[in-house]
């Protein structure tokens, strides 16, 4: 290591040993299921995995901000707090090395989440700074706005859940809004049925056929499937909401300009999004004050493909486009991990080979 890269990593060392900040340390090997129910397919593709002696299955850490928030749970459950981070990660890639290093911060329960978020920003910029990264590329994208606007949307309120899950996927939403527009809403609902007839009738199927009840798909969940798809075929949503959404998914270009014209959309639909516009506004002249020399890009359809992230999210790129750091909030985290309510929560992570390699290290 030379001189310079040493420094510099001493430096980083210094930034996530800060005052205020608990160094975290999670295991290496890591439980794969929760991996699979809360980052999907997708993310789980990329697990690098391995079966215990007891037959359950198990994964090489692919991220800190899991096992930080179940440690949480486990061992505060209720408290402030603010954990930073410094160490391999594991994840497939089609070629290369699948270990690399981050570094991060993870604020959890702190009293107020708009500050919270600006600290992890502060931390992002100094660590840029700690490589000279002072112009880069800034993505940002709301979970929280298109939320909103699928909640003063006129459509059918199944149709709310689907569309969310399929946020931050161009292909898949453009899939979905693709059927939204096929449908006649004509479909006939399972109304003649209850759940729990159905579910018997599935349960004599499967018995008769040979299949396992334990082994296969539970009956409870073919019967909610099958009602939940009977539910979406039948409710038809309006041609003016699929233009609608269309229309703010492709709204893309510098923060002010992006947001300006999301905020033209739905003022000519009718409806009032001014809170959370103005928090997506408030975020974006934050992080902008932290990275003058950044360029902010606001895209309407960005967001990383886990289910977990509520607000503002963001990636930073550098000079040959990858990404340097990324974050942003997420709520719904350690509820889904097992906390009896949800827990404000945002942090962001640092690729330290990704830093250097932009640094010339």
């Amino acid at each position: 290591m030379s001189t310079g890269a040493r420094q510099r990593r001493n430096a980083l060392t210094a930034l996530v040993s800060g005052k205020g900040m608990v160094l975290a340390n999670p295991p290496t090997l890591l439980p794969a299921g929760d991996y699979f129910d809360l980052a999907g397919e997708e993310f789980g593709s990329r697990l690098l995995l391995t079966t215990g002696a007891d037959g359950k299955e198990y994964c090489l850490r692919p991220d800190f901000t899991l096992p930080i928030a179940k440690a949480y749970i486990a061992a505060t459950g209720d408290t402030p707090a603010a954990f930073s981070y410094l160490g391999p990660v594991f994840r497939q890639r089609a070629e290369g090395p699948a270990e690399f290093e981050q570094a991060g911060l993870e604020l959890i329960n702190q009293p107020d989440p708009d500050k919270a978020l600006t600290r992890v920003f502060g931390f992002t910029a100094q660590g840029l700074a700690l490589y000279d990264v002072d112009a880069p590329a800034v993505r940002l994208g709301s979970v929280a706005l298109f939320e909103a606007l699928l909640e003063v949307a006129d459509m059918p309120p199944v149709w709310r859940p689907r569309l969310r899950r399929r946020f931050g996927s161009a292909r898949a939403m453009q899939a979905s809004l693709e059927r939204l527009a096929s449908l006649e809403g004509t479909a006939k609902t399972p109304a003649d049925k209850s759940r729990d007839d159905l579910v018997g009738d599935i349960t004599g199927q499967m018995l008769e056929s040979g299949l396992s009840l334990v082994e296969s798909r539970y009956p409870e969940e073919i019967a909610d499937r099958f009602m939940e798809k009977q539910a979406l075929a039948a409710a038809r949503v309006p041609e003016q909401t699929i233009a609608l959404l269309r229309a703010y998914l492709e709204i893309s270009g510098p923060v002010e300009q992006a947001l300006g014209e999301a905020e033209e959309l739905f003022h000519a639909n009718g409806l009032s999004l001014e809170k959370p516009l103005a928090g997506v506004k408030a975020h974006a002249k934050a992080l902008a004050a932290l990275l003058p020399d950044a360029g902010l890009k606001f895209e309407a359809g960005f967001s990383p493909r886990l289910h977990y992230y509520t607000g503002l999210v963001f990636e930073i790129a550098g000079q040959g486009g990858d990404i340097l750091a990324s974050g942003g909030q997420y709520d719904r985290l350690l509820q889904s991990l097992g906390a009896e309510r949800e827990i404000p929560a945002s942090g962001c992570a640092l690729w330290v080979e990704r830093l250097e390699q932009e640094a010339g290290l």
